[in-house]
């Protein structure tokens, strides 16, 4: 990635797809801290990451 911080991150297979990390950044929103969840293909994970303007 791009030197972003990451909060967490999922394996793309998993059998609920990327709802867990959904909800992990909903958690994370609900807190006040900003969270989105973007796909890192080379790794096949989704990451749970800070906004890109927020790093």
């Amino acid at each position: 990635m791009d030197g972003r911080v990451i909060y967490a991150d999922f394996q793309a297979g998993h059998p609920r797809g990327q709802r867990p990390a959904e909800e992990l950044a909903e958690q994370f929103r609900e807190q006040g801290i900003p969270a989105t969840v973007v796909m890192d293909l080379p790794s096949d994970r989704f990451l749970v990451v800070p906004p890109k303007g927020d790093s």
